[in-house]
């Protein structure tokens, strides 16, 4: 019974040396980590001027569209045109037949020669008996009816004038030329057909779409803020298309506003024309309509992608004094999908943290790059052309 007991103490205290033997070890085992800073980016928070746009979604509307109709009779015989194709103002389109034209011209051209020739001879009817009637040789009223019949054929000849004329204008209408240029629509009518019997048939239509015009509503309050704040007659606007493969950006300016606010919407319509020198926009595309408003107001900005926020708000972080990542709250108005105008929270001159968004923590240690000249606003600015060029 002693043995076992003696033998339990000396377990026990074993087992006690092992363990603080182990902790020791584990102690002198230990190494302390350093972690090295965190590689980052920065921007310099500058309150400076910057353009000011709005975005609105809008429809495209050709700037003129010209239905072309035939103004004669007859079977059409040339269509010059493949549809769709863009045409030129007075470029061919189609011809009607032209031979019952030409008649009547030929005809009208007839009966004005017989009418001159008889005037002649009723010119020298008038020269013969003149002076056999002062000298009483002949009697006055058959001078008098060679001079009826002078006037009458000189008053037949101004009709000829006016039926050559009428001729000539019914020929030149056979043939049917652009009113505007344009895109030229698919024809309703094909070679052979029956054209004009009746009435101006519809032959096509051609729109023009250079400039074209998109049109767009802001609210009665963006309208009113537009007109107080915009600093040109006729302000810098683009549209931007988006889907397929290719993303379009178009320039123009706004040119109308209407005075009628639409009482279900409160909004305005307003149009801006666009510069389509290719073609590439066609009436009736959806596309985002961006106005500018002013750039001579000066504000904090900074690109949207680098706030976060969380279930106190949103913030950014900084790079203090200490070389420290430090999170800033913050609080915005004005915002585009280009940048963000900062109402709260930084101040000029602060180093904006731009990269390694994800690795960032309060109080972690950085080493900052300043990549104002790549990453700033007036970089963003000019690398999405959204400084307005001066006219």
């Amino acid at each position: 019974m002693y043995y076992h007991k003696v033998l339990k103490t000396l377990t026990a205290l074993l087992f006690l040396t092992l363990i603080f033997s182990a902790c020791s070890q584990e102690k002198k085992t230990q190494v302390k980590i350093v972690v090295p800073p965190l590689q980052v980016n920065t921007i310099t928070v500058k309150n400076e001027a910057v353009p000011i746009w709005k975005q609105y979604t809008g429809m495209t509307k050709a700037s003129s569209d010209q239905e072309v109709r035939v103004r004669v009779s007859g079977i059409l015989e040339v269509i010059y045109f493949k549809d769709g194709e863009m045409v030129q103002k007075g470029q061919k389109l189609f011809k009607v037949q032209q031979s019952e034209y030409i008649a009547a011209l030929n005809a009208a051209k007839a009966k004005k020669a017989q009418d001159e020739a008889s005037l002649q001879l009723a010119i020298a009817d008038v020269n013969r008996y003149a002076p056999l009637v002062q000298e009483g040789l002949a009697p006055r009223a058959t001078l008098e009816q060679y001079q009826a019949q002078q006037a009458g054929l000189k008053a037949a000849i101004a009709g000829d004038l006016a039926q050559i004329n009428k001729a000539q204008l019914e020929l030149s209408y056979t043939i049917i030329t652009a009113p505007i240029s344009g895109r030229v629509s698919a024809r309703r009518v094909d070679v052979g057909n029956l054209v004009g019997q009746g009435e101006a048939t519809l032959l096509t239509t051609i729109v023009n779409i250079n400039p074209i015009y998109a049109y767009f509503s802001p609210s009665q309050n963006d309208v009113r803020l537009f007109q107080k704040y915009r600093n040109k007659e006729k302000p810098d606007a683009y549209i931007e298309v988006q889907g397929g493969m290719e993303k379009l950006r178009l320039n123009g300016y706004v040119d109308f506003a209407n005075n009628v606010v639409d009482p279900l919407t409160s909004t305005i319509s307003m149009r801006a024309t666009i510069n389509n020198k290719q073609g590439k926009v066609l009436p009736g595309t959806f596309v985002y309509v961006n106005l500018f408003i002013n750039d001579k107001y000066k504000f904090l900005m900074i690109p949207p992608e680098i706030i976060f926020s969380d279930q106190l708000g949103k913030y950014v972080y900084i790079a203090d004094e200490n070389n420290k990542a430090k999170r800033v709250n913050i609080e915005t108005s004005y915002s585009t999908k280009y940048y963000v105008s900062i109402s709260k929270g930084l101040k000029d001159g602060d180093k904006l943290i731009v990269s390694a968004l994800v690795k960032l923590k309060n109080g972690r240690v950085v080493q900052t790059t300043d990549t104002t000249q790549k990453d700033g606003i007036q970089a963003i600015l000019k690398a999405h052309k959204l400084i307005p060029q001066e006219k």
